[in-house]
């Protein structure tokens, strides 16, 4: 490229040049709110202040503890305040950071350890069994601290002798922590549901944390002071980044421990909550919830859902109820949602079928996602933009992960092309807007979690009575779709459909186990492979 007058003297310098880091919104914050309720957790009340204050002490006990660049520093943790402050401490220290989903069982959360190199595991209580079995499992041995909620009142063993508030107790306040060297340096690491195998460490870096999460805010119309309620895992893509967002405009986190009806509606009547995220299941607990736990609120509250598209009476219902829904869509690879269905508001005068239509589309880029395509994904090219015609979503920019943990081949292949490669498979409309059709992965979105229907069928083929399976979604209006099991058994074998699904349970995570299992001959091409297309078409009939 010819040098031009533009480039002559005018280098990048420190005035002029700072890596982009999430981790300063909590600095200004702290400076400019320090006294603004950053957190509310059951009694707790924390200030900007001693928010950053904390993260710093957490930040200066792990690098006295030799954490540094490139450690990674592993957490099972519920959406409390000590996971808030893992998400700027840890990154302050140099070290990454990997939120493990709760729900998994000890064999991923073991595997997790080993394939990240876990220096540290920071576990609630709650999650002790499972953490205890794992670590068990494990060949690496991390520095255990465990997190003892005051909120929680169920029973978990401490499984070491270092607490969380004492581990913050060595920190000092005034740690000096450092920008990142380079705002590609890696800030947290995020394993996907493993499809064909095991799971996939995605690698988010710090550029792309501060620009999610700055389109959070562009994205969910959050201005200055808006009261955020914990509804969506902050294990589950870091929250979709809004542990950073939140900062950015100095609002309040308001932790929940689990969702339940009582508790969400209370925050949003006491505390006046303006914005939540989660799946279908959210809002189905809200708008199923007895009479006796509802309350009314005054405010609008904006919710964002990802996964499948809500029905349109449910999203009439929740309108009712008081909240203004918004349709993402994304994946762990691209830091959670990074397509919105934007509304236009003439859509709103569309007939009742035109405007479930609309709503059923996942829609446009968010503003700091540089290109989004629905392409063939053989020649590379965009499918036409008709409305019908297959083709891959994929995706190109800044919000995009650096890459797979230790696995560049499977990098290699999700960036062919120069474009990420979501294994979707959708339509582009003329106006731009996408839809989803399938999923090329065979993945189920249940309660918000990815379930590989491989992993599934993989579990109920080692019943000794199967001889063929094929799992399927099947709608459910509570969790937005769940795993049903088609079993065909082997000749002169009997088995019911609770002992399929206890099978299950003994060799799955819970909420990957069948709800429904129907025995039957499976649907097969003249070559013998099943026609899943068919058994979707027949889970949808069962469940309606």
């Amino acid at each position: 490229m010819a040098s031009t007058v533009y480039d002559t003297d005018l280098d990048k310098n420190p005035a002029n040049y700072q890596p982009l880091t999430p981790l300063t919104f909590l600095e200004r914050a702290a400076s400019v709110h320090p006294d603004r309720t950053a957190i509310i957790h059951g009694s707790l009340r924390r200030n900007y202040r001693d928010f950053y204050a904390r993260s710093r002490r957490l930040a200066s006990a792990l690098t006295r503890h030799g954490i540094g660049r490139g450690d990674t520093v592993s957490a099972v943790l519920p959406n409390v305040p000590a996971m808030l402050e893992c998400h700027y401490g840890v990154p302050m220290a140099g070290a990454v950071l990997n939120t493990l989903n709760t729900r998994l069982d000890a064999k991923i959360i073991a595997f997790s350890l080993e394939h990240s190199g876990a220096k540290v595991l920071i576990t609630d209580r709650e999650f002790s069994a499972t953490v205890k079995a794992a670590l068990e499992l494990s060949s690496v041995k991390p520095l255990v601290i465990d997190y003892d909620d005051p909120e929680f009142a169920g029973s978990g063993e401490r499984l070491s002798d270092l607490e969380y508030e004492d581990f913050l107790a060595e920190g000092d306040p005034e740690f000096a922590w450092s920008l990142p060297g380079d705002e590609w340096d890696a800030i947290t690491l995020n394993y996907t549901s493993g499809t064909t195998g095991d799971p996939k460490g995605v690698v988010y870096h710090h550029r792309g944390a501060y620009l999610l999460a700055m389109g959070n805010i562009i994205t969910g119309g959050m201005g200055q002071h808006p009261v955020y309620l914990w509804t969506l895992p902050m294990f589950h893509c870091n929250g979709w980044c809004f542990p950073w967002s939140l900062s950015i405009v100095a609002g309040t986190h308001v932790c929940l421990r689990a969702v339940r009806a009582k508790p969400m509606y209370d925050a949003l009547a006491d505390y006046k909550v303006t914005h939540l995220c989660g799946a279908p299941i959210v809002m189905s607990t809200l708008l199923n919830a007895p009479a006796a736990e509802k309350r009314k609120f005054p405010q609008t509250v904006r919710f964002m859902t990802a996964a499948a598209p809500p029905p349109e009476a449910v999203l009439a219902a929740m309108k009712e109820a008081g909240f203004d829904v918004t349709h993402l869509y994304g994946l762990t690879e691209v830091y959670g949602p990074a397509v919105v269905n934007e509304w236009h508001e003439d859509w709103d005068k569309l007939s009742p079928a035109e405007y479930a239509a609309k709503k059923a589309r996942q829609g446009v880029r968010y503003p700091v996602l540089e290109a989004l395509d629905v392409l063939d994904p053989d020649t590379m090219q965009p499918v036409p933009a008709d409305g019908k015609t297959l083709g891959e979503v994929m995706f190109r920019g800044n919000v995009v992960m650096k890459g797979y943990l230790k696995n560049p081949s499977a990098t290699e292949e999700a960036f062919a092309g120069g474009w990420f490669h979501s294994g979707d498979l959708g339509v582009k409309y003329p106006d731009g807007y996408i839809q989803l059709k399938d999923r090329s992965k065979d993945i189920i979105i249940s309660g918000g979690e990815n379930i590989s229907s491989i992993e599934v069928e993989d579990a109920i083929y080692k019943h000794p009575a199967v001889q063929t399976v094929a799992v399927v979604a099947m709608p459910d209006e509570k969790w937005g779709e769940t795993p049903c099991a088609f079993v065909e058994l082997k000749p002169d074998q009997s088995v019911t459909a609770e002992e399929i699904i206890a099978w299950c349970k003994q060799h799955l995570a819970s909420f990957k186990c069948p709800r429904t299992v129907i025995f039957t001959e499976l649907p097969k091409t003249s070559t013998g492979k099943i026609q899943k297309f068919q058994l979707r078409e027949m889970a949808r009939a069962h469940a309606s």
